[in-house]
């Protein structure tokens, strides 16, 4: 067995081994984490708007998403007879891919991080933006004019909402001196960045709404106009690694808002990761919050929100915050 693993490191290298090992570990935390979140969005759309949730499967309706589950790995495959369908495919494997690499560098604890690298938040960024391209993928693909539509749309909206984004983590780049997202959550020992930038924090915030398609941004998806947007056509499991891609996005978020306004994984008293995950499923929850009370906006409120408002806001945020570190 020494002599197998041996050459396993021979061939891949300590470095590379480790990651592969890290995203193999991740698998688990991804599919629970899914779970949970399909059953706590229930339960909380519920209890805020005053109507019953899930309680018939399992006592408080625990064991629902594991029949969703169930459910979803037993329905057929449907492919359209005119999807292109090389590009049909490829959507819901490209969606989950990045989905995975991005918790690389999540430092989850002060021990806990698979690799960190110093450009760690450009890492995540970058293949964040692939999420893009595989909706639109998904969306030509299907060969359905509801299908395209949503993925136009979303195009338009990750392109307008990620320059903002960009911009308000520039603001906390330029504090903690470093891209590499350990380093980041260490400058911030005694006082968190969502204090220093509060504006940053809300900005970043509204963009990463935006960003995962939740509402009042889930226009990509829009149920009252598009049937289902970009995913009309898919069934099974093909469908089911959307939804797993978009509550993993929404973890990714919260753990990455946590990183770079919260403090990470610094807090008192409860072990480093605790305090990491109170954090981050406190962010979820508000995702969840906004789901369930706000409205969805039209089309070109939701691009005019970004290019007029959120825009100038994180420039005039980025040039107050060079000038203060300048003088």
């Amino acid at each position: 067995m020494e002599q197998i693993l041996e050459k396993i490191i021979g061939i891949l290298g300590t470095a590379n081994l480790r990651v592969l090992l890290g995203l193999v570990g991740v698998i688990p935390l991804v599919v629970v984490n899914t779970l949970i979140l399909t059953w706590a969005e229930r339960k909380v759309a519920g209890h805020m708007q005053l109507r019953i949730a899930v309680k018939e499967v399992g006592p408080f309706g625990l064991l629902q998403p594991i029949a969703d589950a169930v459910k979803l790995l037993g329905k057929e495959l449907l492919t359209p007879a005119c999807a292109q369908r090389p590009l049909f495919y490829l959507g819901p494997i490209l969606v989950f891919v990045p989905v995975l690499v991005s918790f690389v560098v999540i430092p989850f604890d002060a021990s806990l991080q698979i690799m960190d690298i110093n450009v760690g938040l450009l890492l995540i960024l970058s293949f964040s933006s692939l999420s893009v391209l595989s909706i639109l993928i998904a969306g030509w693909g299907s060969n359905n004019k509801y299908s395209l539509i949503g993925a136009v749309r979303s195009v338009a909206q990750n392109i307008a909402y990620e320059i903002p984004l960009l911009l308000s983590l520039l603001a906390v780049v330029f504090m903690a001196g470093t891209l590499s997202m350990k380093e980041i959550a260490d400058a911030q020992v005694g006082l968190w960045f969502v204090v220093k930038q509060p504006l940053a924090f809300i900005i970043f915030f509204i963009a990463c709404v935006a960003e995962t398609n939740r509402t009042p941004f889930d226009l990509p998806e829009g149920e009252s106009e598009l049937v289902a947007g970009f995913h009309t056509e898919y069934s099974g499991m093909r469908f089911a690694l959307f939804f797993l891609a978009e509550y993993t996005n929404m973890l990714i978020v919260s753990c990455v808002a946590t990183v770079l306004f919260l403090g990470g994984a610094h807090g008192p008293w409860l072990p480093g990761i605790v305090w990491f995950f109170l954090k981050s499923y406190f962010l979820v929850f508000l995702l969840i919050w906004f789901r369930w009370t706000f409205p969805r906006v039209r089309f070109d409120q939701l691009l005019n929100f970004s290019w007029k408002i959120l825009m100038p806001l994180a420039f005039l945020n980025l040039i107050v915050t060079g000038a203060l570190l300048k003088l």
